[in-house]
């Protein structure tokens, strides 16, 4: 399901990024693109096989965007997605010193690492390099970019472990590193972070093992996604009634807690925790939650399905099979 929501989320950035970048384009009356950039470019495009027409200036070339207010005339944005032509992340991006955003999405025939030079984007803000067939580890020198606040692997073949690095980058508050193949623990230095009042975290689809950190206690996420990896223990850390999180994701887990210790965020929307080893009641508080997704089936659940809000409106027996000894509508079992 997050990956619905992720991919939603990817999308109309990639649309607002667009738009926003074009209209700062057309406020300029002229676009010389710098000839250091140019020289970059020339070398991107003989990489990337790119469609480009050199005799128009480089500001103007399909997923080139140029003229930010704090640096006129500079390459700033570079967006390349749905091509198939086998390639893979050119060095020579690093030669383009004022990027702020990076795009690489959905190339079929892509393969390779990210290229070390990356490191010399010290105004980079946004890399999102989805769906290209990334392998091997995420690199340790990813942390050097300093500037980042969202940062998007999904989709790829990337294994070995999360680097701790990551929790370098000061301000980072958007991870995705979901549907890769990506093992150890999650690092608990990631809950140092500055960025993590508002912290949306997906790692999702890869084989990572171990416990929720407990300095994710201070963490107050946004969206979390650690559904189908092999994670175990408690994650009531994760809860308290003074955050703001609007959805949760622990899907097919060996998370093993009693739920009704649970304390529900009042913001709680979205809600999976099935196929775990959870026991104890459903909470009375899901009766004050306007859910929009609920599951905890496939678990070791009892007592009555509380009665109220939008638990038996909202979702069918489905959303409940599978549990202990759980009863009462939406499911077919009468409470003894």
């Amino acid at each position: 399901m997050s990956t619905r929501a992720t991919s939603s989320t990817h999308h109309l950035l990639l649309l607002l990024l667009s738009l926003s970048l074009l209209a700062q384009h057309s406020l300029s009356k002229e676009a010389n693109c710098n000839k250091d950039d140019r020289r970059a470019l020339l070398k991107i495009k003989k990489e990337l096989n790119t469609h480009w027409i050199t005799s128009y200036d480089c500001c103007d070339w399909g997923g080139v965007f140029c003229d930010s207010p704090t640096h006129p005339h500079r390459v700033t944005a570079f967006v390349h997605q749905y091509v198939n032509s086998p390639s893979r992340i050119p060095d020579a991006i690093g030669d383009l010193p004022y990027l702020t955003e990076i795009f690489f999405h959905k190339l079929t025939n892509f393969s390779g690492t990210i290229p070390y030079s990356i490191t010399k984007l010290k105004y980079l803000k946004y890399l999102d390099i989805s769906w290209v067939n990334l392998t091997g580890n995420i690199p340790d020198f990813l942390g050097q970019l300093k500037s980042l606040t969202y940062l998007r692997l999904s989709f790829n073949k990337l294994t070995g472990p999360i680097p701790s690095s990551l929790s370098q980058i000061p301000n980072l508050s958007f991870i995705d590193l979901s549907r890769n193949k990506l093992t150890g623990t999650i690092p608990a230095s990631l809950a140092n972070l500055k960025g993590n009042h508002s912290f949306q975290l997906y790692l999702s689809h890869n084989q990572l093992s171990g416990h929720v950190p407990d300095s994710f206690a201070k963490i107050n996420f946004f969206e979390i996604d650690l559904s189908r990896n092999m994670l175990q223990g408690g994650l009531s850390i994760l809860f308290g009634h003074n955050k703001t999180t609007e959805t949760m994701y622990f899907s097919r887990n060996m998370f093993e807690f009693d739920m009704s210790e649970l304390q529900l965020p009042k913001s709680l929307a979205q809600f999976d925790i099935s196929h775990n080893k959870i026991y104890g009641r459903i909470p009375e508080a899901m009766t004050d939650l306007e859910l929009q997704a609920f599951n905890v089936s496939y678990n070791r659940l009892c007592g009555k399905i509380p009665q109220g809000g939008n638990l038996q409106t909202g979702f069918d027996y489905s959303s409940f099979f599978h549990n202990r000894c759980l009863c009462g509508a939406p499911l077919n079992v009468t409470c003894k």
